[in-house]
């Protein structure tokens, strides 16, 4: 498996390469010092085999030649890893969806779930849980077998806007024998921008960081139905 180019990794293998040439440069110093002198003090009688020298020659040629290789390699990293930040930067102010257990709500906006059930099931729920892994909302949705969509209007189970925040999304589905449905779940939200962390590109949508390989598609921003409090409630400052 080709492991994940990062900033990181990228600036770390730059250095090594670096070294390296510094390192070949002082050593093809000393050989030379020392093939000198060699020359210089070799019996007339019995010179050096012309052959061993030559081989030294190319021996150093081909490590120069190695650490030239390295060196062409660090600039294209640089090059991808530049591009991958410039389509990152393209999806800032676009509305994503991405493959994920875990949404942020802004407490203004309703927010959209999508989810895939391999089977039909003959119970489906929607439990969201709050970040302390209280559960604040629960409610029956589609059971049948493919894609489905469910959209949360911010409600608690108490008939209250939940707060702002990260909250996470769990789909209890079960078959005719009891079993767990296994399923995913692909969550929205608009990106405001975009970071780094360990190398590694973020989309940031909400408080969220989001791998962007966890996105599945992109779109330019849509209405989304807001949030509206119950008769006799407050809506979220």
């Amino acid at each position: 498996m080709v492991a994940d180019v990062t900033v990181s990794g990228a600036l770390q293998q730059a250095a090594q390469t670096q070294d390296q040439s510094v390192t070949l440069a002082e050593d093809f110093n000393q050989f030379l010092t020392l093939l000198t002198t060699q020359l210089q003090n070799q019996d007339p009688l019995d010179p050096m085999d012309s052959t061993e020298f030559t081989n030294q020659l190319v021996q150093f040629s081909q490590v120069e030649q190695s650490i030239n290789t390295n060196s062409k390699l660090d600039d294209l990293v640089s090059l991808q890893l530049g591009s991958i930040s410039g389509v990152a930067l393209g999806y800032v102010g676009m509305d994503v969806n991405y493959i994920s257990r875990e949404f942020n709500f802004n407490g203004e906006t309703a927010s959209k779930v999508n989810y895939v059930l391999p089977r039909d099931a003959v119970e489906s729920n929607i439990n969201i849980f709050n970040e302390a892994g209280e559960l604040v909302f629960s409610d029956t949705v589609p059971r049948e077998a493919g894609p489905n969509e469910y959209v949360w209007n911010g409600q608690t189970n108490g008939g209250s806007i939940a707060e702002p925040g990260t909250y996470g999304i769990q789909i209890a589905a079960v078959d005719n024998d009891g079993n767990p449905i296994e399923n995913s779940t692909v969550v929205s939200g608009n990106v405001r921008g975009i970071e780094s962390q360990d190398g590694v590109i973020f989309l940031l949508v909400g408080e969220r960081a989001v791998p962007l390989g966890q996105v599945v598609n992109a779109s330019l921003p849509q209405e989304i139905e807001p949030v509206t409090a119950p008769e006799g409630e407050e809506e979220p400052v």
